[in-house]
Protein backbone atom coordinates (compact mmCIF):
# COMPACT_ATOMS: atom_id res chain seq x y z
CA UNK A 1 0.00 0.00 0.00
CA UNK A 2 1.41 3.40 -1.01
CA UNK A 3 0.94 6.13 1.60
CA UNK A 4 -1.22 8.99 0.40
CA UNK A 5 1.36 11.50 1.54
CA UNK A 6 4.79 9.97 2.17
CA UNK A 7 6.49 13.38 2.56
CA UNK A 8 3.79 15.60 3.98
CA UNK A 9 6.37 18.05 5.28
CA UNK A 10 7.97 18.64 1.87
CA UNK A 11 8.78 22.34 1.46
CA UNK A 12 8.18 22.31 -2.28
CA UNK A 13 4.68 22.84 -3.68
CA UNK A 14 4.47 21.24 -7.15
CA UNK A 15 3.39 23.74 -9.78
CA UNK A 16 0.45 22.89 -12.09
CA UNK A 17 0.19 19.50 -10.38
CA UNK A 18 -3.43 18.79 -11.40
CA UNK A 19 -2.69 19.74 -15.01
CA UNK A 20 0.46 17.59 -15.08
CA UNK A 21 -1.45 14.59 -13.71
CA UNK A 22 -4.20 15.09 -16.27
CA UNK A 23 -1.60 15.10 -19.04
CA UNK A 24 0.11 11.97 -17.72
CA UNK A 25 -3.17 10.02 -17.33
CA UNK A 26 -1.41 7.49 -15.12
CA UNK A 27 -2.80 3.96 -15.01
CA UNK A 28 -1.82 1.71 -12.08
CA UNK A 29 1.29 -0.32 -12.85
CA UNK A 30 2.73 2.10 -15.41
CA UNK A 31 6.37 3.14 -15.27
CA UNK A 32 6.99 6.88 -15.09
CA UNK A 33 10.04 9.13 -14.84
CA UNK A 34 10.20 12.17 -12.60
CA UNK A 35 13.20 13.81 -14.25
CA UNK A 36 13.55 16.48 -11.56
CA UNK A 37 12.81 14.88 -8.18
CA UNK A 38 13.57 17.87 -5.92
CA UNK A 39 11.43 17.50 -2.80
CA UNK A 40 9.38 14.75 -4.42
CA UNK A 41 6.06 16.51 -5.02
CA UNK A 42 5.36 15.12 -8.48
CA UNK A 43 6.78 11.72 -7.54
CA UNK A 44 4.50 11.54 -4.53
CA UNK A 45 1.44 12.20 -6.70
CA UNK A 46 2.53 9.61 -9.28
CA UNK A 47 3.02 6.97 -6.59
CA UNK A 48 -0.41 7.72 -5.14
CA UNK A 49 -1.89 6.86 -8.55
CA UNK A 50 -0.16 3.49 -8.66
CA UNK A 51 2.82 4.25 -10.87
CA UNK A 52 6.28 2.79 -10.49
CA UNK A 53 8.60 5.82 -10.53
CA UNK A 54 12.22 6.38 -11.46
CA UNK A 55 13.15 9.79 -10.07
CA UNK A 56 16.29 11.63 -11.17
CA UNK A 57 18.19 14.40 -9.42
CA UNK A 58 21.79 15.57 -9.68
CA UNK A 59 21.63 17.20 -6.25
CA UNK A 60 22.91 14.77 -3.58
CA UNK A 61 20.86 16.57 -0.92
CA UNK A 62 17.63 15.79 -2.80
CA UNK A 63 18.59 12.14 -3.20
CA UNK A 64 19.46 11.84 0.49
CA UNK A 65 16.21 13.51 1.57
CA UNK A 66 14.21 11.16 -0.66
CA UNK A 67 15.42 8.03 1.12
CA UNK A 68 12.50 8.19 3.54
CA UNK A 69 10.04 8.17 0.65
CA UNK A 70 11.75 5.14 -0.91
CA UNK A 71 11.46 3.26 2.36
CA UNK A 72 7.73 3.93 2.56
CA UNK A 73 6.58 2.73 -0.86
CA UNK A 74 7.63 -0.92 -1.00
CA UNK A 75 9.86 -0.86 -4.08
CA UNK A 76 7.69 1.46 -6.19
CA UNK A 77 10.30 4.24 -6.23
CA UNK A 78 13.88 4.20 -7.46
CA UNK A 79 15.99 7.32 -6.92
CA UNK A 80 18.67 7.88 -9.55
CA UNK A 81 21.53 10.27 -8.62
CA UNK A 82 22.16 11.53 -12.14
CA UNK A 83 21.27 14.28 -14.57
CA UNK A 84 18.04 13.74 -16.49
CA UNK A 85 19.95 13.93 -19.78
CA UNK A 86 21.29 10.48 -18.84
CA UNK A 87 17.85 8.97 -18.30
CA UNK A 88 18.06 6.61 -21.28
CA UNK A 89 21.38 5.11 -20.20
CA UNK A 90 20.31 4.92 -16.54
CA UNK A 91 16.95 3.30 -17.33
CA UNK A 92 18.52 0.88 -19.79
CA UNK A 93 20.99 -0.20 -17.09
CA UNK A 94 18.01 -0.97 -14.84
CA UNK A 95 16.05 -2.77 -17.58
CA UNK A 96 13.27 -0.18 -17.18
CA UNK A 97 12.62 0.92 -20.76
CA UNK A 98 10.34 1.94 -22.31
CA UNK A 99 8.30 4.11 -19.91
CA UNK A 100 4.78 5.49 -20.13
CA UNK A 101 5.51 9.01 -18.93
CA UNK A 102 8.26 11.57 -18.38
CA UNK A 103 7.76 14.71 -16.28
CA UNK A 104 10.28 17.55 -16.20
CA UNK A 105 10.08 20.56 -13.84
CA UNK A 106 12.91 22.72 -15.16
CA UNK A 107 15.17 25.05 -13.22
CA UNK A 108 16.14 25.55 -9.61
CA UNK A 109 14.07 23.90 -6.87
CA UNK A 110 12.44 25.67 -3.95
CA UNK A 111 14.67 23.69 -1.59
CA UNK A 112 17.79 25.02 -3.28
CA UNK A 113 16.49 28.60 -3.30
CA UNK A 114 15.48 28.46 0.35
CA UNK A 115 18.87 27.26 1.61
CA UNK A 116 21.17 30.29 1.91
CA UNK A 117 24.24 28.06 2.10
CA UNK A 118 23.59 26.80 -1.46
CA UNK A 119 24.09 30.33 -2.82
CA UNK A 120 21.27 30.36 -5.39
CA UNK A 121 19.35 33.35 -4.07
CA UNK A 122 20.14 36.85 -2.86
CA UNK A 123 17.12 36.89 -0.54
CA UNK A 124 19.42 35.61 2.22
CA UNK A 125 23.18 36.15 2.20
CA UNK A 126 25.27 33.06 1.64
CA UNK A 127 28.33 31.73 -0.17
CA UNK A 128 28.19 32.36 -3.91
CA UNK A 129 27.87 28.74 -5.06
CA UNK A 130 24.81 27.84 -7.23
CA UNK A 131 26.00 24.31 -8.11
CA UNK A 132 23.06 21.90 -8.35
CA UNK A 133 25.35 18.86 -8.27
CA UNK A 134 27.65 20.43 -5.62
CA UNK A 135 30.55 19.66 -7.96
CA UNK A 136 32.49 21.58 -10.59
CA UNK A 137 32.88 25.31 -11.15
CA UNK A 138 31.10 27.48 -8.58
CA UNK A 139 29.47 30.83 -9.26
CA UNK A 140 32.19 32.54 -7.19
CA UNK A 141 34.91 30.95 -9.29
CA UNK A 142 33.16 32.05 -12.47
CA UNK A 143 32.68 35.71 -11.52
CA UNK A 144 36.22 35.95 -10.11
CA UNK A 145 38.07 34.16 -12.91
CA UNK A 146 36.18 34.77 -16.18
CA UNK A 147 37.05 37.80 -18.26
CA UNK A 148 34.68 40.72 -18.67
CA UNK A 149 33.57 39.73 -22.18
CA UNK A 150 32.61 36.21 -21.08
CA UNK A 151 30.69 37.46 -18.04
CA UNK A 152 28.83 39.99 -20.18
CA UNK A 153 27.96 37.30 -22.74
CA UNK A 154 26.55 34.97 -20.07
CA UNK A 155 24.46 37.72 -18.46
CA UNK A 156 23.08 38.89 -21.80
CA UNK A 157 22.47 35.43 -23.26
CA UNK A 158 20.97 33.68 -20.23
CA UNK A 159 19.63 36.63 -18.23
CA UNK A 160 18.40 38.70 -21.18
CA UNK A 161 19.92 41.70 -19.40
CA UNK A 162 20.11 44.68 -21.81
CA UNK A 163 22.89 46.31 -19.77
CA UNK A 164 25.01 43.20 -19.41
CA UNK A 165 28.26 44.96 -20.26
CA UNK A 166 27.75 47.47 -17.44
CA UNK A 167 27.08 44.68 -14.97
CA UNK A 168 30.14 42.74 -16.12
CA UNK A 169 32.35 45.81 -15.74
CA UNK A 170 31.09 46.32 -12.19
CA UNK A 171 31.70 42.66 -11.32
CA UNK A 172 35.27 42.75 -12.60
CA UNK A 173 35.99 46.06 -10.85
CA UNK A 174 34.74 44.74 -7.50
CA UNK A 175 36.44 41.35 -7.49
CA UNK A 176 36.93 39.20 -5.50
CA UNK A 177 33.26 38.43 -4.78
CA UNK A 178 32.40 35.54 -2.48
CA UNK A 179 28.86 36.17 -1.16
CA UNK A 180 25.42 36.37 -2.76
CA UNK A 181 24.74 39.63 -0.94
CA UNK A 182 27.92 41.17 -2.36
CA UNK A 183 27.02 40.27 -5.92
CA UNK A 184 23.45 41.54 -5.54
CA UNK A 185 24.66 44.90 -4.21
CA UNK A 186 27.16 45.27 -7.06
CA UNK A 187 24.49 44.59 -9.69
CA UNK A 188 21.96 46.91 -8.06
CA UNK A 189 24.48 49.75 -7.90
CA UNK A 190 25.50 49.24 -11.52
CA UNK A 191 21.89 49.35 -12.71
CA UNK A 192 20.58 52.11 -10.43
CA UNK A 193 18.18 50.03 -8.36
CA UNK A 194 15.60 51.80 -6.24
CA UNK A 195 13.85 50.02 -3.34
CA UNK A 196 10.39 50.71 -4.80
CA UNK A 197 11.23 49.06 -8.16
CA UNK A 198 8.93 46.13 -8.87
CA UNK A 199 11.70 43.69 -9.83
CA UNK A 200 15.16 43.50 -8.34
CA UNK A 201 17.63 43.91 -11.26
CA UNK A 202 19.94 41.36 -9.66
CA UNK A 203 17.40 38.67 -10.58
CA UNK A 204 18.49 38.49 -14.22
CA UNK A 205 22.19 38.27 -13.38
CA UNK A 206 21.66 35.53 -10.79
CA UNK A 207 19.52 33.57 -13.26
CA UNK A 208 22.15 33.89 -15.97
CA UNK A 209 25.06 32.76 -13.81
CA UNK A 210 23.04 29.83 -12.43
CA UNK A 211 22.06 28.67 -15.92
CA UNK A 212 25.68 28.90 -17.08
CA UNK A 213 27.19 27.15 -14.04
CA UNK A 214 24.76 24.23 -14.32
CA UNK A 215 24.61 24.05 -18.14
CA UNK A 216 20.85 24.19 -17.80
CA UNK A 217 19.88 24.86 -21.41
CA UNK A 218 22.23 22.23 -22.80
CA UNK A 219 20.93 19.81 -20.19
CA UNK A 220 17.35 20.62 -21.21
CA UNK A 221 18.09 20.00 -24.90
CA UNK A 222 19.77 16.68 -24.09
CA UNK A 223 17.02 15.75 -21.63
CA UNK A 224 14.23 16.30 -24.15
CA UNK A 225 16.03 14.06 -26.63
CA UNK A 226 16.56 11.43 -23.93
CA UNK A 227 12.86 11.54 -23.05
CA UNK A 228 12.05 10.92 -26.71
CA UNK A 229 14.23 7.80 -26.62
CA UNK A 230 12.76 6.31 -23.43
CA UNK A 231 9.04 6.88 -24.05
CA UNK A 232 6.91 4.06 -25.39
CA UNK A 233 4.47 4.76 -28.26
CA UNK A 234 1.56 6.54 -26.62
CA UNK A 235 3.78 7.66 -23.73
CA UNK A 236 3.23 11.16 -22.37
CA UNK A 237 5.73 13.98 -21.91
CA UNK A 238 4.96 16.89 -19.54
CA UNK A 239 7.44 19.77 -19.21
CA UNK A 240 7.04 22.70 -16.81
CA UNK A 241 9.27 25.72 -17.46
CA UNK A 242 9.73 28.96 -15.54
CA UNK A 243 11.28 31.46 -17.93
CA UNK A 244 11.18 32.33 -21.61
CA UNK A 245 14.51 30.74 -22.58
CA UNK A 246 13.39 27.34 -21.35
CA UNK A 247 9.88 27.63 -22.74
CA UNK A 248 11.08 28.65 -26.20
CA UNK A 249 13.41 25.67 -26.30
CA UNK A 250 10.67 23.21 -25.27
CA UNK A 251 8.15 24.76 -27.64
CA UNK A 252 10.56 24.56 -30.57
CA UNK A 253 11.60 20.98 -29.76
CA UNK A 254 7.99 19.77 -29.63
CA UNK A 255 6.97 21.67 -32.76
CA UNK A 256 10.00 20.31 -34.60
CA UNK A 257 9.44 16.73 -33.46
CA UNK A 258 5.71 16.90 -34.26
CA UNK A 259 6.28 18.30 -37.76
CA UNK A 260 4.62 21.59 -36.83
CA UNK A 261 7.49 23.95 -37.70
CA UNK A 262 6.94 26.16 -40.78
CA UNK A 263 7.92 24.31 -43.94
CA UNK A 264 9.36 27.31 -45.77
CA UNK A 265 8.16 29.60 -48.54
CA UNK A 266 4.73 28.93 -50.05
CA UNK A 267 6.28 29.72 -53.45
CA UNK A 268 8.65 26.75 -53.29
CA UNK A 269 7.74 23.08 -53.76
CA UNK A 270 7.02 21.17 -50.55
CA UNK A 271 9.92 19.07 -49.28
CA UNK A 272 9.31 15.77 -47.50
CA UNK A 273 10.23 15.79 -43.82
CA UNK A 274 13.60 14.20 -43.09
CA UNK A 275 12.21 12.30 -40.09
CA UNK A 276 8.72 11.05 -39.23
CA UNK A 277 7.09 12.97 -36.34
CA UNK A 278 8.06 11.40 -33.03
CA UNK A 279 5.57 13.42 -30.96
CA UNK A 280 2.01 14.62 -31.27
CA UNK A 281 1.32 17.96 -29.60
CA UNK A 282 -1.40 18.06 -26.95
CA UNK A 283 -3.02 21.50 -26.86
CA UNK A 284 -1.20 24.74 -26.16
CA UNK A 285 0.90 25.87 -23.25
CA UNK A 286 -0.98 25.89 -19.93
CA UNK A 287 -0.52 28.59 -17.28
CA UNK A 288 -1.53 28.59 -13.63
CA UNK A 289 -4.83 30.22 -12.73
CA UNK A 290 -5.24 33.03 -10.20
CA UNK A 291 -6.15 30.64 -7.38
CA UNK A 292 -2.96 28.62 -7.76
CA UNK A 293 -0.82 31.74 -8.05
CA UNK A 294 -2.37 33.04 -4.81
CA UNK A 295 -1.49 29.76 -3.07
CA UNK A 296 1.93 29.39 -4.68
CA UNK A 297 3.51 32.57 -6.14
CA UNK A 298 6.19 30.42 -7.86
CA UNK A 299 3.47 29.32 -10.29
CA UNK A 300 3.14 32.82 -11.75
CA UNK A 301 5.85 32.27 -14.37
CA UNK A 302 5.22 28.56 -15.03
CA UNK A 303 4.18 27.12 -18.39
CA UNK A 304 3.26 23.46 -18.98
CA UNK A 305 3.68 21.91 -22.43
CA UNK A 306 2.67 18.34 -23.17
CA UNK A 307 2.96 15.86 -26.02
CA UNK A 308 2.32 12.20 -26.78
CA UNK A 309 4.99 9.90 -28.23
CA UNK A 310 4.19 8.43 -31.62
CA UNK A 311 5.40 5.07 -32.88
CA UNK A 312 8.09 6.69 -35.08
CA UNK A 313 11.75 6.15 -34.33
CA UNK A 314 13.54 8.69 -32.16
CA UNK A 315 15.36 11.29 -34.22
CA UNK A 316 19.16 10.99 -34.48
CA UNK A 317 21.02 12.88 -31.79
CA UNK A 318 22.57 15.27 -34.30
CA UNK A 319 19.06 16.55 -35.11
CA UNK A 320 18.51 17.98 -31.62
CA UNK A 321 18.12 21.76 -31.85
CA UNK A 322 20.42 22.61 -28.93
CA UNK A 323 20.32 26.13 -27.61
CA UNK A 324 17.42 27.13 -29.86
CA UNK A 325 15.85 30.27 -28.48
Amino acid sequence: MIPANPVSDAPHVPVLLAEVLDALAIAPGEVHVDATFGAGGYTQAMLARGARVFAFDRDPDAIAAGAAMVAGVDGALTLVPATFSAMDAELAARDAMPVQGVTMDIGVSSMQLDQAERGFSFQSDGPLDMRMSQEGLSAAEFVNEADEAQIAHVIKEYGEEPRARRVAQAIVYNRPITRTGELARIVRKALGYKPHDKKDPATRTFQAIRIHINRELGELADGLAAAERVLAPGGRLAVVTFHSLEDRMVKRFLRERSGALPSGSRHLPEVAAEHAPSFELVGRGVRADDDEIARNPRARSATLRTATRTGAAAWPEKSVTEGAM
